[in-house]
């Protein structure tokens, strides 16, 4: 069977997409937070290129390796994973120096802002 991979042109720069393009983007995008800083499911789908694909990313931690999965939060910095997966998530982002408010992760002081992609209009 042969692999396929759509193109497109958007803005004047080729794009190619295809669940190897996306699962790699993503990726990339994960590795970029810093240590001590957190981001949201939905901020890494805009980062990576795909916004509202937030359930793409979940599906990308789970099935990734060696990413840094306690990173990914979601919307406003809560906790999403259940049961001793949580505690641990909350563990790991304590031991690199991330404060919680309650419930949620100070997104205020740890949140990692990615860099703004150029609109097609300013290249």
């Amino acid at each position: 069977m042969k692999k396929r991979s759509a193109t497109s042109r958007k803005g004047g720069i080729k794009q190619t997409s295809g669940p190897g393009s996306r699962r790699s983007g993503i990726e990339a995008a994960i590795r970029r937070i810093s240590k001590g800083k957190v981001s949201t499911y939905g901020a890494i789908a805009r980062a990576a290129g795909f916004p509202g694909a937030a359930r793409l990313v979940a599906q990308v931690l789970r099935r990734g390796f060696d990413l840094p999965w306690q990173r990914v939060l979601g919307a406003g910095g809560e906790i999403k994973l259940r049961g001793d997966s949580a505690i641990e998530q909350r563990l790991r982002l304590e031991a690199e120096g991330v404060r919680f408010r309650g419930r949620k992760a100070d997104m205020k002081e740890h949140q990692f802002k990615f860099p703004r992609r150029e609109s097609a209009k300013n290249r």
